[in-house]
């Protein structure tokens, strides 16, 4: 059916409440938002379901929750009753809806015949994966929109590993979702009724206390940390702010400030408006207050608190953000450097990045021996290799980490963890401050023996049924005809992760890849820079990330620059 027939049916099917037609009714007229909410469906893709609040087929809402959920059961109902009565846990975040949704998955799985473990308030996305694990869960659902702006919630599954679903599994619950031919037909338990039964089980405090004493035992040092460091943090209103504030608090790290208007959870992020961490204006509300104190150290989470940026104190006084990349290189610097002095490096260390991901964590990781593996964009894909290594034993996962702001240490958790990555950061500025440096010096440092590392991420955001077709296009069109120099440097080789080939530019010799197909390319050129380009998965934008490497920070930006203007160049002619 067109978008005009889906519309009419929800407006005049008795099954969909009132509040939703009514807010279908005021839309009578405007076709162009009736067309976007109705044009399609929201898919369920291997991030889950992720789109704007609202009534309709292409937007987030209970009725949409519920197939997905539908959807979800019948994969599991496929793996046997054994499967089934292992259960699902769920949790949520702050956002509009959250709590509703989460509620509505939890009585469609218990229609099923499917336990679930529905968390009592929002938690943050990282204990979800430890509750999957420790609970024996056979899967796991979260309720997030992660950074996205106020208007959007999301839906996140995960599989019995604690991780989120890889494509396979992904692709069957898609299969399973477009056979509820109706929503009528989706059983939903009464909640009485299965919390008597116990297929509802709330679930809270048991499992907090279990998922913050094993982020504290990942840490490696005490004693010796000078826990007078001056912390502002801010939860950005969203999951983070008891966690990390009990993390910090039970290490020791006694002078942490939350900023008071970013506390408690607020839906509509009223002072941030766009949550999210990696954008420096999210710090505006964390230097002022940082400086009218003298804090050492900004950190700050986004609303599911899986991701967790950073800002330090300048030798001016202000404050520096560090990018993705740089804190993860640091915090690898900090872990191997801190192994390796204490004689605890694991047996067969390895680290995880994406590809994606810049290159200086892998230098610094080879002056260890540690190797460095390399895994699709998502912390799926940098998990499935801890859940690799635990069947083979061939290495052990240290850290994981992607561009993006997530981090993790250790891997009873599958997920990015900003309470994990607090702790760390924390433990780290602590332990260099004791050598009268801070984290800022020993990114310095970290250039000076490695040379000076720049990067850059540029997202051309384009929305609609049109903005989608032309993200097509121009993958289509780079794929096809990519330049060879760009901004006066040679291209040396390129890779297209859809057919699994590198190409030395060249000579022509070409060479297959050990990594999933992905609709992704990568453009290696003289002198250790690189780019590359993907479609988001998650949001209506073509994702560009750029790096460079010079020996000195003037050269590395200037050479950012070119291949910056170059490579837009080229993607703004394609039409």
């Amino acid at each position: 059916m067109n978008y005009k027939e889906a519309y009419q049916q929800w407006l005049s099917n008795p099954f969909f409440d009132e509040a939703t037609r009514v807010e279908l009714r005021g839309l009578e007229g405007n076709e162009a938002e009736i067309q976007d909410r109705f044009y399609k469906e929201l898919e369920f893709g291997t991030a889950g379901l992720r789109g704007k609040i609202g009534a309709g087929t292409n937007r987030m809402n209970p009725y949409i929750v519920a197939r997905a959920t539908q959807g979800l059961a019948e994969v599991i109902k496929l793996e046997g009753q054994e499967f089934m009565d292992r259960g699902v846990a769920i949790a949520y975040d702050c956002r509009h809806f959250s709590d509703v949704f989460a509620k509505t998955a939890a009585l469609v799985l218990a229609g099923n015949g499917i336990k679930a473990y529905l968390f009592e308030g929002l938690r943050p996305t990282p204990e979800l994966s430890f509750a999957v694990r420790h609970l024996n869960c056979g899967a796991g659902i979260v309720v997030t929109a992660s950074h996205n702006p106020r208007e959007y919630n999301g839906y996140k599954a995960y599989w019995d590993d604690g991780a989120q679903i890889l494509p396979e599994i992904a692709d069957v619950v898609t299969e399973e979702i477009l056979k509820v031919s109706d929503f009528e037909s989706i059983p939903m338990a009464e909640e009485a009724e299965a919390l008597a039964s116990g297929r509802l089980v709330m679930i809270g405090k048991e499992i907090d206390d279990l998922y913050i004493n094993k982020v504290k035992a990942l840490s490696l040092r005490d004693a010796e940390l000078d826990k007078t460091l001056k912390i502002v943090y801010t939860p950005l209103n969203g999951a983070g702010n008891v966690p990390v504030r009990r993390i910090l608090a039970e290490r020791g790290f006694t002078d942490v400030t939350v900023v008071p208007e970013q506390e408690l959870p607020d839906p509509d992020f009223t002072t941030v408006g766009y949550p999210n961490p990696e954008d420096t204006k999210a710090f505006a509300y964390s230097e002022r207050l940082g400086k009218k104190i003298g804090a050492d150290l900004l950190i700050a989470t986004d609303p599911d608190c899986d991701r967790l940026a950073v800002e330090v104190k300048n030798k001016e006084g202000g404050y520096t953000a560090l990018n993705g990349n740089q804190t993860g290189a640091m915090l690898v610097q900090y872990l191997l450097e801190s192994y390796t002095e204490l004689g605890t490096m694991p047996k067969n260390p390895a680290i995880v990045k994406s590809i994606v991901t810049g290159d200086l964590a892998k230098v610094i990781a080879e002056g260890y021996g540690v190797k460095t593996f390399e895994a699709l964009t998502g912390f799926k894909n940098i998990c499935s290799w801890a859940s690799i290594w635990e069947e083979t034993k061939a290495q052990t996962f240290v850290f994981g980490y992607e561009e993006s702001i997530g981090f993790l240490v250790g891997d009873f958790v599958r997920d990015k963890d900003a309470v994990n990555a607090a702790m760390f950061l924390a433990e780290a500025a602590a332990y260099y401050r004791t050598k009268g440096k801070t984290l800022l010096d020993i990114l310095d440092e970290i250039f000076q023996k490695h040379g000076t590392y720049r990067e850059r991420q540029v997202a051309l955001v384009l929305e609609g049924i049109e903005g989608a077709e032309r993200i097509k296009r121009m993958m289509k069109s780079y794929r096809a005809n990519y330049p060879r120099i760009v901004g006066g440097i040679p291209l040396l080789a390129a890779t297209d992760y859809a057919v699994q080939e590198r190409t030395m530019t060249q000579t022509g010799k070409m060479e297959s890849i050990d990594i999933p197909p992905t609709n992704g390319l990568k453009f290696e050129m003289e002198g250790e820079s690189w780019y590359a380009l993907r479609p988001s998965g998650t949001e209506p934008k073509i994702k560009l990330y750029l790096y460079s490497r010079a020996e000195n920070a003037t050269e590395a930006e200037a050479k950012l620059d070119r291949l910056t203007e170059g490579v837009l160049a080229e993607l703004n002619a394609i039409e």
